[in-house]
C-alpha cells in the first residue's frame, strides 16, 4: 500500500541516520509526498498522507511543536521528521508521548543531514512505488473483471503477492463516492489509508466501481477483523462527518477466485448500507449469503417483491406495517404471542392483522413450505441493493 514509514526507515536509517522516536504503531502509514514545513501556512498544501520535514526554525518551543503535531494529525499527515541539532536540540518527552498516543510517526535526523538530498531521494522512491501500485491495482481489477484470463494477471502479481495463497476483499464507501470529484475522493482515500494501520505490502488499496477496495493476501481472518474494527474506531473519531460502510468478503484461496471474494464483499456492503451498519461480514450473513449472490434480477423479483406485492401495496396505501408483521410472524415460527411481544401489540390485534395478511396473500401460511416461500421472499427483498 504505497511507500511506507517502514520503507523510509529501511533506506534512511543508515544513510541519513534517521531514528523513529515516537508513534511507532504508525509504521505502516503510506506516504504520498514529502514537504518541508517551517510555519503553519504550509499546512494548506497538505492533501493527506504527506510527510512533513522541519528544521524546527518556526517551532522552537515545546508548545509550538505540540501544536504542529496536532495540526499535522488533523491534516491526515503520514508523519513528521525533525532535523535536530540547531533550532530543536532534543524533542520534548510530551511531544513523543502525544505521537505515541495518536500512532503518529515521529522521526529525527541529525543537523548535518542534507535535507534536499533526503527529500529528493525519498520523493523519487514514492513516485516509483506509486507507479508500481497503479500496476498492481490494474492487475487486481483485471482479476476481478476477467477471472478467466489468469495467466496474465497471475504473472503480473507474482512479484508482489502469494498468488496461490489466501485473499480477502474488503469494500469501503461513504455512499456517495461516485458523485465526488477526483480531488475530494483522493482526499478521503488518503485519510482512510492512514487509518488502516498494520496493513502494508501484502495488501492493496484502490478505488473501483463506487467503492474503495482493500485486497489482503495471506492475512489471518482474526487479524483482518482486528484491523478493520480498529480502522472504524479511528475513522469515527477523526472523520465524524463521514458515515462509513464496510463490507468484508470471505477468505478464498488463489488469486483466480478474487472475483468471487469481490462479489461477496459487494453483497456484504449492500447489506451494511441497507441496514445502516458500519460493517457487515459476508460469512455471518447466514442464508443471505446465497440470496445476495443471485444475479438474475427477474428471478429475484419473481421470488421476492412480486410475491409480497399485495402486502407492500397495502402498506403504501394505508401507511401500515403489515410487511414487518409478516416478517416477524415468519421468523417467530408462526407464534402469535411472540409477534405480539416483539411488536408491543395486543395479541388480538396481531390475530386480526394476520388474518388480513393471509387474505391479501391468498395463503393460510399453515404449512412449512408456504411459510418458507414468503420468508425467502422477505429475505430477497432485503438482499437487494438500496435504490438511489
Amino acid at each position: 500500500m504505497g511507500f511506507t514509514i517502514e520503507d523510509m526507515l529501511t533506506v534512511s536509517r543508515d544513510k541519513y541516520k534517521m531514528q523513529l522516536i515516537g508513534g511507532a504503531d504508525g509504521w505502516s502509514n503510506s506516504i504520498s509526498w514529502i514537504l518541508l514545513i517551517e510555519d503553519m501556512t504550509v499546512l494548506k498544501n497538505f492533501k493527506g498522507k504527506d510527510l512533513a520535514v522541519t528544521t524546527g526554525l518556526g517551532f522552537p518551543t515545546e508548545e509550538q511543536q505540540l501544536g504542529l503535531v496536532e495540526q499535522l494529525i488533523v491534516s491526515g499527515a503520514a508523519g513528521l521528521i525533525i532535523n535536530t541539532g540547531m533550532y530543536i536540540m532534543e524533542v520534548a518527552e510530551s511531544v513523543r508521548a502525544f505521537c505515541d498516543e495518536n500512532d503518529f510517526p515521529l522521526m529525527t535526523v541529525p543537523w548535518d543531514t542534507e535535507l534536499f538530498d533526503l527529500i529528493k531521494e525519498l520523493n523519487m522512491r514514492i513516485l516509483l512505488q506509486g507507479m508500481t501500485d497503479e500496476q498492481i491495482s490494474g492487475a487486481l481489477i483485471h482479476a476481478i473483471e476477467t477471472p478467466g484470463a489468469s495467466d496474465a494477471y497471475r504473472k503480473e502479481l507474482l512479484p508482489y503477492f502469494d498468488v496461490d495463497g489466501t485473499f480477502q476483499v474488503v469494500l469501503i464507501t461513504t455512499g456517495d463516492l461516485d458523485t465526488m470529484d477526483t480531488v475530494e475522493r483522493r482526499r478521503i482515500s488518503f485519510q482512510l489509508q492512514i487509518y488502516l494501520e498494520s496493513i502494508t505490502h501484502n495488501a492493496s488499496f484502490f478505488y473501483y466501481d463506487g467503492s474503495f477496495v482493500v485486497v489482503m493476501n495471506a492475512m489471518p481472518p482474526a487479524y483482518v477483523q482486528e484491523v478493520m474494527n480498529g480502522f472504524l474506531r479511528r475513522a469515527e473519531r477523526r472523520m465524524p462527518e463521514e458515515h462509513l460502510y464496510v463490507g468484508a468478503g470471505s477468505v478464498l484461496k488463489d488469486i483466480a477466485n478474487l472475483h468471487l471474494g469481490y462479489r461477496r464483499a459487494k453483497a456484504a456492503l449492500h447489506m451494511a448500507f441497507r441496514n445502516e451498519k458500519h460493517i457487515v461480514w459476508f460469512d455471518e450473513l447466514g442464508m443471505y449469503r446465497l440470496l445476495c449472490l443471485i444475479e438474475d434480477p427477474i428471478l429475484k423479483r419473481e421470488m421476492g417483491e412480486n410475491i409480497l406485492r399485495p402486502v407492500i401495496d397495502y402498506d403504501v396505501k394505508h401507511d401500515s406495517n403489515y410487511l414487518e408483521m409478516l416478517e416477524k410472524y415468519l421468523s417467530c415460527g408462526g407464534s402469535i404471542q411472540a409477534v405480539a411481544e416483539q411488536m408491543f401489540t395486543h395479541r388480538n390485534t396481531v390475530i386480526y392483522r394476520m388474518n388480513n395478511i393471509r387474505s391479501l396473500l391468498g395463503s393460510d401460511l399453515e404449512t412449512a413450505e408456504e411459510r418458507m416461500k414468503y420468508q425467502i421472499a422477505c429475505m430477497l427483498l432485503h438482499s437487494e441493493p438500496p435504490t438511489e
